[in-house]
C-alpha cells in the first residue's frame, strides 16, 4: 500500500509558477513510477506528468502536450518526494491536481491515488 499526500496548490496569476509535492510512502520509492493527472470543472481526469524508474540512477520523464515546456517533473527520493513545477500558468491550468503512483500510469490507471490539491489560475 502506498499513500499520497499532495501540497503546493493555490491562487496564482496567469503568467505566474507554483510547485507541488507529493510524499509517498514505501521503502522502494525509487522504482516507483510517479505522476500527476488533474480535473477541471466539468471535465474527464486527464494525465499532466510522469516519472518512470528505467533502472541504476536513470528515470524518464513524460508529459501531456499541453504542458510540454512549461511544467517539469522531479524527485527527490531521499524524500521519498514528487514534484511538479509548474511555470507560465494558463487559466486552462485551472484543477484539482492528484498525485498517482504506480500500476498502469502511463495508461491512465495507476493503482494509488492522492486526495489532490486545487490549482486556480486567474487573468
Amino acid at each position: 500500500q502506498v499513500q499520497l499526500v499532495e501540497s503546493g496548490g493555490g491562487l496564482v496569476q496567469a503568467g505566474g509558477s507554483l510547485r507541488l509535492s507529493c510524499a509517498a510512502s514505501g521503502r522502494s520509492f525509487n522504482t516507483y513510477v510517479m505522476g500527476w493527472f488533474r480535473q477541471a470543472p466539468g471535465k474527464e481526469r486527464e494525465f499532466v506528468a510522469a516519472h518512470r524508474w528505467l533502472g541504476g540512477s536513470i528515470y524518464r520523464a513524460h508529459y501531456a502536450d499541453s504542458v510540454k515546456g512549461r511544467f517539469t517533473i522531479s524527485r527527490d527520493n531521499a524524500k521519498n518526494t514528487v514534484y511538479l513545477q509548474m511555470n507560465s500558468l494558463k487559466p486552462e491550468d485551472t484543477a484539482v491536481y492528484y498525485c498517482a503512483a504506480q500500476g498502469s500510469l502511463l495508461n491512465g490507471s495507476p493503482d494509488y491515488w492522492g486526495q489532490g490539491t486545487q490549482v486556480t489560475v486567474s487573468s
